[in-house]
């Protein structure tokens, strides 16, 4: 055994610190069970669960009843250590193969948590930026329509090392910056209509604000001792809130909060590629803006989304 001398060590150490939980009749038990021998794996149990120590290429792993700690070997060099806490999985119980397959799906961590900044607009039905003449009004300042998204919460389901599901929660903050002197307004039947301020603008712009829920497929491949992360899948979302804004040329401000015929429930797809933790992303949502039949002149339009994401992972 390469290592039998580092698991006698933590077997020490590991029953020293929880001899407080494990009842007496639990350590009356006499069944020490032979250690595996082999050139690869090493083995060492005591009692049904009491106590497990394995060694394997991929580190030492120590079980005392419903508590562990694995000590896992990289492979770009390096040791890591994970606490564990089991929920009545009897691991003696488990061939290697399928220990093996849950460390290496543990290890796998997701790039979702993080913010995220870019440029965000809306298309038409025909996937143009360019709005009909009829709707002119709803053309947007390109380079002032911005997004700001915040995803504090992460859940990765790996498959393999370097493979797994990821999804979480995030907030998404769109302003949509109008290029003409106008506002808009929800007008007769809730249909989006033009709102003329009657006086010069100094900016005008209405804003929304969503609860984002991925569900993505991350593959990460490596490139020069770190990872190129490659993710993409369905995004669901949940309107918060929204408003209109204008800005007069004296600093007077105008605020108004309402629901402006939003769609409350949309859904998309997003995809993202990015070195470690820098991130592009991008996301197209297929519900409309708007209600159907509520948008301006009965239009639908489609959001889309652009930018650059910071994520949080190590």
């Amino acid at each position: 055994m390469k290592k039998i001398g580092i698991i006698l060590l933590l077997t020490a150490m590991v029953f020293q610190g929880f001899s407080q939980e494990i009842p007496e009749k639990e350590m009356n038990k006499e069944a020490l069970l032979a250690p595996s021998d082999t050139n690869e794996n090493a083995k060492v149990v005591i009692g049904k669960d009491l106590f497990i120590a394995r060694e394997d290429k991929d580190g030492v792993s120590i079980r005392v009843k419903n508590r562990g700690l694995s000590i896992l070997e990289s492979l770009e060099g390096g040791t890591k250590v994970n606490f564990d806490r089991y929920e009545g999985k009897k691991d003696g119980d488990q061939d290697e193969s399928k220990d093996r397959h849950e460390r290496n799906a543990r290890r796998f961590k997701g790039h979702w948590a993080g913010a995220e900044i870019g440029y965000n607009t809306y298309l038409t039905s025909n996937h143009s930026q360019v709005m009909p003449a009829n709707i002119d009004y709803m053309t947007l300042h390109s380079s002032k329509s911005s997004n700001f998204n915040l995803n504090f919460s992460q859940l990765s389901l790996g498959l393999t090392r370097h493979v797994g599901f990821v999804t979480g929660l995030g907030i998404n903050f769109n302003n949509y910056r109008f290029d003409g002197n106008n506002n808009i307004f929800k007008g007769t039947g809730g249909v989006i209509e033009a709102l003329d301020p009657g006086v010069q603008l100094k900016k005008s712009k209405f804003s929304t604000i969503y609860l984002d829920l991925p569900f993505l497929l991350e593959v990460q491949l490596p490139a020069h001792n770190n990872h190129i992360n490659i993710a993409a899948g369905p995004l669901g979302a949940i309107k918060i809130a929204s408003h209109t804004k204008m800005v007069y040329q004296d600093g007077d401000k105008v605020k108004s909060d309402s629901d402006l015929s939003l769609n409350l429930l949309r859904y998309g797809a997003t995809a993202r590629v990015g070195y470690e933790n820098f991130q592009i992303y991008g996301t197209y949502y297929m519900t409309p803006l708007f209600n159907t039949g509520k948008g301006p002149e009965g239009n639908d339009l489609y959001p889309f989304e652009i930018g650059f994401a910071f994520t949080f992972n190590d």
